[in-house]
């Protein structure tokens, strides 16, 4: 454990956290960090869309302060939830997150990620007692330009897709109740907030079954015995295990806690350089680490459009924060298929906690 595990730890212990997406894949593993903690975690969300989720496997519903059933398209029912238990600190992950889903539901995505976010960012407004606010978006979320460089924190946002353009609006969103209702000059003033945004890439893990990504329809044909259909193998992603985005977060609202006008910003929360690789590497590798499985490339010229490539700068993370990756691609892909292949024989909040541990333990 670094000093940056101790500062986060000690500014996380005994605080009111509030996770919106808690029975989500990156939101379990939120809750139950914060949970070995010592946080008081209040978690908002619709309830889990299977029952492999992480959320549900892990008994972590059972073991935080709040397990809350509400939809952050309510506006009153979330403010009624902040009036009611008075958050310090709120990480907003809720959201419909899949790009191909966003072209069946368009509407409902930017129902949900855009108004979602205002919502949730007026129920901090008009509760007194939050300090920090960490407004997750996604990587998507810049106008992606297939450049080879990564992208950094002032280049435009945008989105070919409704997902990512949700997301793009959503940033803005971000940036205007922050220079409106949050801003830095008018800290202690007219208000107590620190508001930042956090972008991060494609993340992996255990207990993520949505469809149309990589790692959870590698692990269904593999329980099926069946070859991993790629749909596009060329793809570059900038792949990272869901553990490293979230260290990122929470060291950024340690650091905001600490001094709440220095970093009330967006923030990139990439992997290495050498994560960034093809969907069929990352495929090969999970196949590698399963310990079986073959791979076919069904790629369709016609199918719909999703980027093919986007990565991240990190450096600002990286120099600001003191933050950085801890684990390569093979490490990611070691501790994802890990999870997949232990989950059915053991305690999963257990495994969940062990692999945080061997993860902190990372230099």
């Amino acid at each position: 454990m670094n000093a940056n595990d101790t500062l986060v730890r000690h500014t996380l212990k005994g605080k009111r956290v509030l996770v919106t997406g808690h029975t989500g894949f990156k939101g379990s593993w939120l809750s139950i960090w914060l949970h070995e903690m010592g946080a008081q975690v209040v978690g908002v969300a619709l309830e889990p869309l299977t029952s492999r989720d992480n959320f549900v496997l892990s008994g972590i519903g059972q073991k935080i302060h709040a397990d809350l059933r509400a939809d952050i398209r309510d506006r009153q029912q979330m403010q009624a939830i902040f009036d009611t238990y008075r958050p310090e600190i709120v990480f907003h992950l809720a959201a419909q997150p899949l790009v191909r889903l966003s072209y069946d539901i368009p509407a409902e995505t930017y129902a949900t990620n855009v108004m979602g976010t205002i919502h949730v960012m007026e129920a901090i407004r008009h509760c007194d007692s939050v300090r920090v606010a960490v407004m997750v978006t996604t990587d998507k979320c810049y106008e992606n330009k297939e450049q080879a460089e990564g992208y950094v924190e002032t280049d435009a946002m945008g989105g070919y897709d409704p997902y990512s353009s949700s997301k793009g609006a959503c940033e803005i969103a971000i940036s205007s109740w922050r220079r409106s209702f949050f801003n830095p000059a008018d800290y202690g003033v007219k208000h107590h907030v620190s508001l930042a945004s956090v972008r991060a890439g494609n993340v992996v893990g255990g207990g993520d079954w949505a469809k149309d990504r990589i790692v959870p329809d590698c692990i269904r044909a593999l329980e099926a015995g069946q070859p991993i259909d790629i749909r596009n193998p060329r793809s570059v992603r900038p792949w990272q295990h869901v553990l490293e985005p979230l260290s990122g977060y929470l060291l950024l609202a340690a650091k905001m806690w600490e001094s709440p006008t220095d970093y009330c910003e967006g923030w990139n929360f990439g992997p290495l350089a050498d994560s960034t690789t093809p969907v069929w590497d990352v495929a090969s590798l999970i196949v590698k680490h399963y310990g079986r499985g073959e791979l076919r490339d069904v790629s369709n010229p016609n199918d719909l459009h999703e980027a093919s490539l986007l990565m991240l700068d990190i450096t600002k993370a990286r120099t600001r924060l003191g933050w950085q990756p801890r684990t390569d691609i093979e490490q990611c892909c070691r501790l994802t298929a890990d999870w997949y292949r232990r989950y059915g024989q053991e305690d999963v909040y257990h495994l969940c906690r062990e692999q945080i541990e061997e993860f902190t333990s990372f230099v």
